[in-house]
């Protein structure tokens, strides 16, 4: 089992940057590490994953302002998130997936505010 704290959240005018993270509290080597967001009224929605070779998958409104990292040394998940808009305000939240487990594991989540 592992546990994830996020971090970064705030709030930010529109066009602005954040960098959240996402603290693991141990090794991520094995996970299919994510970012998830959840706005009011809306449905949770993948934002973003980071699989253990390296491959990375985006939702499309996301693409070429979001960029998922991952430093397994660290156990640390990054999501960096440019010229952001009125509607990526949400809660994101990180998440872990086992293969072996079929198994998600998720953070507290960290509130991002877009407001001019």
């Amino acid at each position: 089992q592992v546990q994830l704290v996020e971090s970064g959240g705030g709030l930010v005018q529109p066009g602005g940057s954040l960098r959240l993270s996402c603290a693991a509290s141990g090794s991520i080597d094995i996970y299919l590490m994510a970012w998830y967001r959840h706005a009011p009224g809306k449905q949770r929605e993948s934002v973003a994953t980071h699989n253990r070779d390296g491959s990375t998958w985006y939702l499309d409104s996301v693409k070429g302002r979001f960029t998922i990292s991952r430093d397994n040394a660290k156990n640390l998940v990054y999501l960096q998130m440019n010229s952001l808009k009125f509607e990526d305000a949400a809660v994101y939240y990180c998440s872990a997936y086992s293969l072996q487990l079929h198994t998600y594991y998720w953070g507290q989540g960290t509130q991002v505010t877009v407001s001019s």
